[in-house]
Order: structure tokens, then C-alpha cells, then sequence
């Protein structure tokens, strides 16, 4: 399976690494882009330096895939992810701002990212958005329900707590696993309801 995982500056790296972690456990081929905001996120929520490179951050954040992951530039239009014509399988953005998420609803394109969306959109594949931001204001809520109605799937970054988590990485594992779920990723991260 192919999948694009684009990254941007919203609060949830920890999903992004747990979800690369998945792909790359399912024999996935997987694309990363991270925006700038994106890759200062991960700096500090995974490895607890804002002032950590670009590059180092990156390279210890590709780490997550194994090998199995191959980077994008955000402004890498001649990507494979940039073009219909491209076989990709899967697209998602985790975490996924408010800002990529109504330049996705209003048909922008600035960077990568919201290219391979707005492929996703155009081409009828699946595209899931993984947003953090809360509380939601209407046009928050109105870019998502555009996006919806053009077929994305918006899965919040919200975590469930009826199967017993124990820890953080218990309801990391929860969003991971709903995600993975959307993409058509076989998984085993939290126990099914009445299994």
C-alpha cells in the first residue's frame, strides 16, 4: 500500500510518529512531507527542543519508519504525491492544522501538502485529516464540513477511554488505530468493542 503522510503545524506529533511507526509495521510505502510549522512541532513535543534543526529533527522523526519512509520537500512539486496520474492508495495529514485544513477546503494549494489533498479530493481516494484544535469556531467547523462533503474524513485527535487505557501511548495507540482503520491498514492497536 501506498500512503502519503503529510505533517503540519498542529499540536499532535506524537500521532504523526506512532502513525508512522504503524505504517511502517504493515510493509506500507510511505511518503512523508512536513510543513515548517510541522517540523518545529515535532522538534518540540517529541524530542523537547524547539531549537533542534530541521534536518536533525527530521532525520530523528524518519527514524519512526524504519527505513521505510521517503521525504518530500514541501515545495516538491515534481513529487509522485503532486500528480493524479501517481498510484497512491492513501493520503492523511497528522496532525493536521486549522490553517492546511481550510487551505485544503477552499482549493489553495501553497505547499505539498495541500497538493496531495487536493489530489486526493480530485482523484476520489481516501484523504483523512487528523485535527487537534479546540474549541472549533464556525468557520473551523464549516472548512470541515466542505471537506467532508468532498469526501475526506476528518478524525479528530480525540482519544476514548473505554478500553482501559493505561497510559499516554494507550490513547496515542486509539487515534492511530481509527486512522489506520480509515486507510485500510490492517492493525491490532486497541482492543475491539466486544472482542
Amino acid at each position: 500500500m501506498r500512503v502519503f503522510l503529510g505533517i503540519t503545524g498542529a499540536s499532535g506529533a506524537p500521532y504523526a510518529a506512532r502513525l508512522l511507526e504503524a505504517l511502517a509495521a504493515a510493509d506500507c510505502e510511505i511518503g512523508v512531507c512536513a510543513s515548517r510549522a510541522g517540523i518545529e512541532v515535532l522538534a518540540t513535543e517529541l524530542y523537547r527542543n524547539p531549537h533542534l534543526s530541521s534536518d536533525e529533527t527530521i532525520a530523528r522523526f524518519l527514524e519512526h519508519g524504519g527505513g521505510a519512509a521517503t521525504l518530500y520537500h514541501e515545495q516538491d512539486w515534481s513529487s509522485p504525491y503532486a500528480s493524479g496520474s501517481a498510484r497512491v492508495d492513501a493520503y492523511v495529514i497528522c496532525p493536521c492544522s486549522m490553517g492546511a485544513l481550510g487551505t485544503v477546503a477552499s482549493g489553495a494549494m501553497s505547499n505539498l501538502i495541500h497538493r496531495a489533498a487536493s489530489v486526493a479530493l480530485k482523484e476520489g481516494r481516501k484523504l483523512v485529516l487528523v485535527p487537534r484544535e479546540t474549541p472549533l469556531s464556525t468557520i473551523h467547523l464549516e472548512n470541515m464540513l466542505r471537506l467532508r462533503q468532498a469526501g475526506a474524513v476528518v478524525l479528530f485527535a480525540a482519544p476514548g477511554f473505554y478500553h482501559g487505557a493505561d497510559s499516554v501511548d494507550d490513547l496515542v495507540d486509539f487515534v492511530v488505530g481509527r486512522c489506520l482503520d480509515q486507510l485500510g491498514v490492517e492493525n491490532a492497536l486497541v482492543p475491539r468493542w466486544g472482542e
